[in-house]
């Protein structure tokens, strides 16, 4: 009976164990992740490729390159873009030509009729603000800066064009704004592929041929900002490097767009044996 009971004991304790490992928290995500998803009262982008949401009005004006926008449209293809919709799914190099004005959190061909999500909202919910006004503060000590706004939009899982995986996307762009000062915060927190079929890629991989962009691009054909490793492989990396010393963060201010704490080395890529190069 000795051995019995104390075989229960540990039978107990495993099973008490096993709760705590599956409830563990994902740091990463927990820390990096604003609260996204219906539950917040987000809206969801259509499914359809290519597709974007519908032009949305801001309660404040949000200042990009010098310039107030009211309005913005949330592209399918990791765009956020102001003055007209995105639909484009191999990403051009900055300055683009046609002058249209965007920030691209991660620019490639995603369609989620095959997978995943686009979520948005605007807020000023006092919590979120706060700890975007804390995080501000923290990275940008000499800027005097207090949230009274912003605009969080979420691609969950998304998966590329032409897809025969299930590899998707998760990343995430913040802007937010104390109506004179504008911030863009970029989360990256998992990236499994860099290309849509139609821009090169491998439908089994999602990688190779023309990857995606990450930056800001003015508008005026002149000002823009490339993030180390867009439109190259290396771009998959993303989540692994930061201007703020936070890996998966990227943030910039925007309004007077500035660029500080940039990495001096590009991002490294994983050869076919996982080995650095």
């Amino acid at each position: 009976m000795r051995y019995r009971g104390a075989g229960m004991k540990s039978f107990t304790f495993l099973l008490l164990l096993l709760e705590a490992v599956v409830n563990v928290q994902p740091v990463q995500e927990t820390s990096l992740f604003y609260p996204y998803g219906l539950d917040q009262k987000d809206q969801k982008n259509p499914k359809l490729d290519d597709g974007s949401s519908k032009k949305l009005s801001l309660a404040v004006p949000f200042t990009f390159y010098s310039k107030q926008y009211q309005t913005l449209y949330v592209n399918n293809n990791g765009v956020i873009s102001f003055g007209s919709r995105v639909n484009q799914y191999t990403p051009d190099p900055f300055p683009l030509a046609d002058g249209r004005s965007f920030v691209a959190p991660y620019w490639g061909d995603v369609d989620n009729v095959l997978g995943g999500d686009v979520f948005y909202r605007e807020t000023t919910d006092p919590e979120l603000l706060g700890l975007i006004t804390k995080q501000i503060n923290q990275y940008f000590p000499n800027i005097p800066f207090t949230a009274t706004w912003a605009f969080v939009a979420t691609w969950e899982h998304v998966a590329y064009y032409g897809s025969t995986s299930n590899k998707g996307n998760t990343f995430q762009a913040a802007l937010t704004t104390d109506t004179k000062t504008s911030f863009i915060i970029l989360n990256y927190k998992d990236i499994q592929w860099t290309t849509g079929a139609a821009s090169g890629g491998d439908a089994e991989t999602g990688l190779g041929g023309t990857p995606a962009h990450a930056g800001f691009n003015s508008g005026d054909e002149t000002n823009y900002y490339n993030i180390p490793g867009s439109r190259t492989d290396a771009v998959i990396n993303i989540t692994k490097t930061s201007n703020v010393n936070v890996p998966g963060r990227w943030v910039f201010q925007v309004d007077n767009f500035k660029v500080t704490g940039v990495p001096t080395e590009m991002p490294k890529v994983a050869d076919s044996n996982n080995c650095w190069l």
